[in-house]
């Protein structure tokens, strides 16, 4: 009797854990901003896009193919060429997604692994197109519509394959070695350029201020010849007082000077 009743037990958990199986092979869970397809082992890829959530399927007959639809970056080196023939190295940064609705067609024409397959290609080629239209000095002086032209053409033809780019942006722009030698090689020669023209101006006005000096001088001695030839020696005479009046002056103020009167004894108190 007791072992009827183990026998019963054993069979009905097997059948449980039969069961259970089968029903957990036909669950399937889609995280948040994730996306399903439905491969059918007898119809194919349905058109039937799977949103978020926890959903059923047939177990051996259907497969779930989970697609991340956020925003993922992805950086794109491209050594390209300027319209003026210099060489170019361009880091792209992209942010991308697929069109939700448009994942059974990108599963089934381009498979999972649409962005290895897609961005690299298209990116190339849209940058080479793009930075031969600018010679190497309006790829610095205008990035920004460099910029703005790359992501125009880059996020149209990128929609041909049901990508979405939600950002597009030049994070690296450099050129090669003989092309950045000249850059500096200009500034030096403009900078030298600036200095010799600064010493020829320095030069220049200094001519000016010595010209002036010496035209005020003229002037000057000019109006010493014409006062001495109206007033005679008058003049000297006066400059001559003016002189001994300051000189005096001056010695005045002075502690080690002594005055003594002029044609009298006078006594000194010297100690004996």
């Amino acid at each position: 009797m007791a072992a009827k009743v183990f026998e019963s037990i054993g069979k009905f958990g097997l059948a449980l854990a039969v069961a259970g199986g089968v029903v957990n092979s036909a669950l399937y869970n889609v995280d948040a901003g994730h996306r399903a397809v439905i491969f059918d082992r007898f119809r194919g890829v349905q058109d039937v896009v799977v949103g978020e959530g926890t959903h059923f399927l047939i177990p051996w007959v259907q497969k779930p193919i989970i697609f991340d639809c956020r925003s993922r970056p992805r950086n794109v080196p491209v050594i390209t060429g300027s319209k003026d023939l210099q060489n170019v190295n361009i880091t792209l940064r992209i942010l991308f997604r697929p069109v939700a609705s448009q994942l059974p067609r990108i599963y089934t024409s381009i498979g999972e692994d649409y962005d290895e397959r897609v961005l690299p290609s298209i990116t190339t080629e849209i940058l080479k197109s793009v930075v031969a239209r600018f010679d190497a000095g309006e790829l610095i002086t205008q990035r920004e519509l460099v910029s703005r032209q790359v992501s125009d053409d880059l996020t149209e033809r990128a929609a041909t394959f049901g990508l979405i780019l939600d950002d597009v942006s030049l994070t690296h722009l450099t050129f090669g070695k003989e092309f950045t030698e000249a850059v500096e090689a200009k500034q030096v020669a403009q900078q030298e350029a600036e200095r010799a023209r600064f010493v020829v101006e320095k030069a220049e006005q200094q001519k000016k201020a010595a010209i002036i000096s010496a035209e005020g001088d003229s002037k000057a001695a000019e109006l010493i010849a014409n006062s001495l030839a109206t007033a005679g020696d008058g003049l000297i005479e006066l400059r001559k007082l003016e002189a001994a009046e300051d000189i005096a002056y001056q010695l005045s103020r002075s502690r080690n000077i002594t005055y003594l009167p002029a044609g009298q004894s006078v006594l000194l108190q010297l100690p004996q």
